[in-house]
């Protein structure tokens, strides 16, 4: 099984909180700034002042909340903006003239920081919110608004709009590359289990058949089940070790990879084993048929399969595989241990078809039915039962002295059982 690659990456959102607490602390400076150099200005230049005063403290004070995502909460925004709009509803009580003159506000460019701290966390639906408040609360200060008034109102509605936007692709990019990066760790682990492989287990193998082969009796049996074994984990190494990696949950939004598992095989002939379709952390996903399949190739079963995944759900993958593994034991107990098996699976945009042929002696007319009629229900309930709870079908073609075709259909979407499904024989 492949293990998991921790993918350690820099966020693009970090760089943009460094960014905003040094806009923060820079603006709180100018605002008091501007106040000190024209303080005659205000009627009431206590109010003016208290005001900046705890301004000042409150930037400071609050620089740890906007140093991550983690630590600004919704709480902190929703103070922070408010901070920002007492400053501009208190304008024209300190300053009676800012209702018929264009000036600054108290926080003056202060409160774009509280609208980007939004738009860095929430995105541009964040951003739109605070900014409508911000709007407003300048026409209410204006009281009569001016086209200057407008003009700014607008500016920071759109610029916090698409700063809000940009962040959002940013983060979409980040997940697209993380994906991309695990995709290319999982393959990287598994060419080296490859060579691992090839390098120690199937040479031994191999090593193995010839020299039992050379030397007869016992060890020839031995050699041959070592060739088989080689085969069938030939077959496993090319057909990968690593399933198809999960993708993300809302395509719109870029790709989020959290674990890259391998899939466990079917254990054994009858199928009975169990394929995991969920990763460490209990996500579902489409599970690859192949990978299941490919378990049952040996030296008399040969294997094809399409060059791409074919996913289906785990159950429906599972129950599939157990049906073929059924089809197999019908081939080794009624054809003859050398009788040879072929397992071709075929990916259609609608269902996935699996044939099982064999070159055995073919099975008699009626046999079939007469065995169902003994109890003897391998073809009737391991075979198309599970198919027919797929909602899919099971055709058996068998001419006496040409082999025997079993033919599994099993619809793309196959997820719960319906209890319903043609068979046919």
């Amino acid at each position: 099984m492949a293990k998991r690659e921790r993918v350690v990456r820099m966020s693009v959102e970090q760089p943009l909180w460094q960014a905003l607490s040094g806009y923060r602390v820079l603006t709180m400076l100018y605002a008091v700034l501007l106040f000190f150099l024209d303080r005659d200005r205000f009627e009431r230049p206590w109010v003016a002042a208290s005001y900046l005063a705890v301004l000042a403290v409150w930037t400071l004070v609050t620089l740890p909340k906007v140093a991550n995502a983690a630590s600004c909460t919704k709480r902190f925004l929703g103070a922070d903006l408010t901070i920002g709009l007492i400053g501009i509803l208190l304008t024209p009580f300190t300053d009676l003239q800012a209702r018929s003159v264009d000036g600054l506000t108290l926080p003056s460019i202060w409160v774009a920081g509280s609208v980007l701290a939004f738009a860095v966390k929430g995105g541009w639906r964040w951003a739109a919110f605070a900014s409508t408040f911000v709007g407003v609360a300048n026409l209410i200060q204006r009281g009569h608004p001016t086209l200057d008034t407008v003009h700014n109102v607008l500016l920071v509605w759109v610029a916090s709009i698409a700063i809000g936007y940009v962040v959002e692709v940013a983060r979409a990019s980040e997940r697209t590359l993380a994906r991309a990066l695990e995709i290319e760790a999982a393959t990287r682990e598994r060419e080296r289990l490859a060579r691992d492989i090839h390098d120690s287990v199937l040479q031994v193998l191999a090593m193995v058949q010839r020299r039992g082969t050379a030397m007869g009796g016992e060890a020839a049996e031995l050699g041959r089940l070592a060739g088989e074994q080689e085969i069938a984990l030939r077959t496993l190494v090319s057909s990968g070790l690593v399933p198809a990696s999960r993708v993300s949950e809302d395509a719109a939004r870029g790709a989020v990879v959290r674990v890259v598992n391998g899939v466990n095989g079917v254990n054994g002939a009858d199928g009975t084993g169990t394929a995991d379709g969920e990763g460490r952390d209990g996500a579902s996903g489409p599970c690859d048929l192949r990978t299941l399949l490919a378990s049952y190739a040996g030296s008399r079963v040969t294997f094809s399969e399409p060059g791409a995944p074919v996913l289906l759900e785990p159950a429906a993958a599972r129950e599939l595989a157990a049906a073929v593994g059924a089809a197999l034991d019908n081939v080794r107990n009624h054809a003859g241990e050398d009788a040879r098996a072929w397992i071709l699976v075929e990916d259609w945009p609608q269902e996935v078809i699996v044939t099982v042929r064999d070159d055995g002696p073919g099975i008699p007319e009626g046999r079939l039915a007469q065995a169902e009629g003994e109890g003897r229900l391998g073809v009737a309930l391991s075979i198309r039962g599970r198919l027919r709870d797929l909602g899919g079908t099971a055709e058996l073609i068998s001419v006496p002295g040409q082999g025997t075709e079993v033919e599994l259909k099993v619809p793309r979407m196959s997820a719960e059982p319906r209890g319903r499904g043609k068979t046919e024989r």
